[in-house]
């Protein structure tokens, strides 16, 4: 028999917010959405069955860091390409 686990409504929120954020960076990943996309999904399904809060609470915030690292390296890329488009020394 299979257990049906229903998460809190703020956290259930949190993650589909977090899910969804997540994959619309996506869309710019170097090695392709496709590859994101299965990588994000395999990681969100792996931990789909966590019950404790405060665990959840920490995926959440790990989640929240990797959203901000993703769109840092976002920018240092674009920030290299114009520095290489008007600055470079050739």
């Amino acid at each position: 028999m299979q257990q049906i686990v229903i998460m809190s409504q703020p956290h259930r929120k949190a993650v589909l917010n977090l899910y969804k954020t997540l994959l619309y960076l996506g869309r710019d990943w170097p090695q392709g959405y496709d590859l994101f996309r299965k990588r994000l999904h395999k990681v969100f399904s792996k931990n789909s069955e966590e019950t404790d809060p405060k665990k959840i609470e920490m995926m959440i915030k790990h989640g929240e860091f990797v959203t901000k690292e993703i769109e840092a390296l976002y920018k240092l890329k674009k920030y290299r390409t114009l520095k290489r488009r008007y600055y470079d020394d050739n």
